[in-house]
């Protein structure tokens, strides 16, 4: 007699949804924890709209789970990557409706904007006096971008490795766009057994981390709510913050060191897993990417540090040691926050700004926050390695130039990048160049200043919103710009999110049918 068919399981049966409707059941099943956290608050009406907001969307993912019942999605190996796409462009609508009716004083379309820039982890807010938003909207801020850094940690391994992407470009073996050979699709079962492996690893680290660094900061001195907004945001690196910054917390020096230390998972992966194809290199003391990171954070404070002495032969500069150790810590954290493109300052940053006698230290904020954090984590920018791998090609170039027959791939570090991946490399910073350039001109166009647009180009495709109050001269209020130019700047926090080359892998005919 032929077997009978197993039984499908639940996890199974939910697996067969697209990827974007169970980010859709998720995101509304957490409405919940605002909801209760407004209940326990007494925000009995904030309450009601997260409340009302989670139920008419699980009802509708209930009704659209039954019309797929038993139905496998059809589509081909970009469908996952239109599912993370429509994550971060058709979400922040649902995300939005509870803020909006919560708030009630703003516009939909500011709601939506504040929704994209969180779950993009870029972090820039509309509503720049924190008084205006209350316990639950701030909570419910950081729990976003918090859930939008786990989507990508997740993403990383089991859609953006497999076909090459998000950084995977400079050292797979395929075209970006392709997938790796052997690797199912996630709407496969192989892929979807992938896709279920990775969020059985990662979601428990991701948690585990969140909720340690909580109580380390609860432990500091910072009341409940920002200690849990706090670690949230060093976590999914959106430098959203409920009191406005550092300046305003309680934690003090201890602290910044105690979320300094967790953001060195922004600078490479294997400092929380060896799940993708990046475990290759050795370990995490072999690992360009973090070797990189620890340099600019150790050398660029360094070199702000010194320059207070070079400085000296024209301003007299007398300063004691605790300013001197106080200066050195603010401008370390503060490297390391805009590195990572967390976007956290320090409150020790403007003694900084004093020791080094910077006039413009912006600059180097932009700069820092454009090369960003490793590859597969939630830090933005063009990424480490990335930059590891132009490193690496003009220092071969030179070589050649002394020794023109001379034979590279001895160096262990080296064997981490395909042949063709710095001129991968090269080819994304370009499209990087000539997005940021695009989004200048056209923010230009709507009637924005040109060094505004340029902070606002910069902060959008490198998810690091608090430039927008520390690079320029003066804070940038999003808020008093139009709505045609809110709306660039959304588009640009998407694209610097999930990057250029996924965008115009989703656009190529040619890799659907791949």
């Amino acid at each position: 007699m032929p077997r009978a068919p197993e039984p499908i399981g639940f996890v199974d049966r939910l697996m067969q949804l697209p990827l974007f409707m169970i980010v859709f059941g998720v995101a509304s099943l957490s409405m919940l924890v605002p909801a209760v956290f407004s209940g326990l608050t007494r925000e009995l009406e904030t309450g009601r709209a997260f409340l009302y907001s989670s139920l008419l969307g699980s009802i509708l993912f209930v009704l659209i789970a039954l019309a797929h019942a038993g139905r496998m999605p059809r589509h081909g190996a970009l469908g996952p990557l239109m599912s993370l796409f429509s994550t971060f462009v058709f979400l922040p609508i649902v995300l939005a409706i509870p803020f909006f009716e919560a708030l009630k004083t703003t516009t939909f379309l500011n709601a939506y904007i504040e929704m994209v820039s969180a779950i993009t982890t870029t972090g820039a807010t509309l509503f720049d006096d924190p008084e205006r938003l209350n316990g639950p909207l701030h909570l419910w801020r950081a729990q976003v971008g918090w859930m939008g850094g786990l989507v990508m940690w997740i993403a990383a391994s089991a859609i953006l490795a497999p076909l090459n992407l998000g950084g995977f470009e400079v050292t797979a073996r395929a075209e970006p766009g392709r997938r790796i050979a052997g690797v199912g699709r996630v709407g496969q079962p192989e892929g979807r057994a992938r896709l279920v492996r990775v969020i059985a690893t990662i979601f428990p680290i991701y948690t585990g981390l969140t909720l340690l660094l909580w109580v380390l900061l609860w432990l500091c001195g910072e009341t409940s709510l920002v200690a849990i907004c706090h670690a949230m945001s060093i976590m999914a690196t959106s430098g959203i913050s409920p009191v406005g910054g550092m300046d305003a917390a309680s934690a003090g020096i201890a602290g910044e060191m105690v979320m300094f230390l967790f953001m060195f998972f922004a600078l490479s992966r294997l400092t929380f897993s060896s799940d993708t194809v990046t475990s290759e290199s050795g370990g995490l003391r072999h690992d360009p990417e973090f070797r990189i990171g620890i340099a600019l954070v150790i050398g660029v404070p360094t070199l702000l540090f010194v320059r207070h002495w070079l400085g000296a032969f024209d301003v007299e500069a007398q300063a004691s040691l605790l300013e001197a150790v106080i200066a050195f810590w603010g401008a370390t954290f503060t490297v390391m926050s805009f590195l990572s493109t967390t976007g956290f300052a320090s409150a020790s940053w403007s003694e900084a700004q004093s020791w080094s006698g910077l006039a413009t230290p912006g600059l180097i904020l932009m700069g820092l926050s454009l090369i960003g954090g490793g590859v597969a984590t939630t830090a933005g920018g063009v990424k480490l390695l990335r930059v590891f791998a132009l490193y690496r090609n003009g220092t071969r170039e030179m070589e050649r130039l002394v020794h023109p027959s001379s034979v590279s791939g001895a160096d262990p570090l080296a064997r981490r990048l395909q042949k063709n991946g710095a001129f991968i490399a090269w080819i994304f910073f370009m499209l990087f160049a000539i997005s940021l350039a695009a989004i200048t001109m056209v923010l230009a166009a709507l009637g924005v200043s040109f060094d505004e647009a340029l902070v606002l180009s910069i902060s959008s495709l490198s998810t690091t919103g608090p430039l927008l109050e520390w690079a320029a001269d003066t804070p940038i209020r999003l808020s008093e710009l139009g709505p045609w130019a809110k709306s660039v700047i959304a588009a640009a926090m998407v694209i610097g999110r999930l990057e250029t080359l996924a965008i115009i892998a989703l656009l190529t005919p040619d890799l659907w049918r791949g």
